[in-house]
């Protein structure tokens, strides 16, 4: 059995597509997590990294959904369980 992953391209679209679909610019988001840049912003829009936990349910607020309905899974991808034993 596969357990799911995070596809964080298709993520960090879906997120710019929450944030369009909004009204917010990505210096709103800035503002709102106390950023002095937007580079981490911007790095999850691109999908080069995630936002972390704590980030990610902030996001859920601000966009007033569940956090599963913002992150998108990679069906592609995953680990079974069998390589779960022999890695972890």
């Amino acid at each position: 059995m596969n357990y799911p992953v995070i596809d964080p391209a298709a993520t960090g679209a879906h997120i710019n597509t929450l944030r369009k679909a909004r009204g917010y610019s990505v210096s709103y988001l800035r503002d709102y997590f106390g950023f002095s840049t937007t580079n981490a912003i911007y790095k999850w829009l691109r999908g080069d990294a995630l936002p972390t936990l704590d980030n990610m349910f902030a996001l859920s607020v601000l966009f007033g959904v569940p956090i599963n309905d913002i992150i998108v899974a990679d069906h592609t991808v995953g680990h079974t369980e069998e390589t779960m034993r022999v890695s972890c």
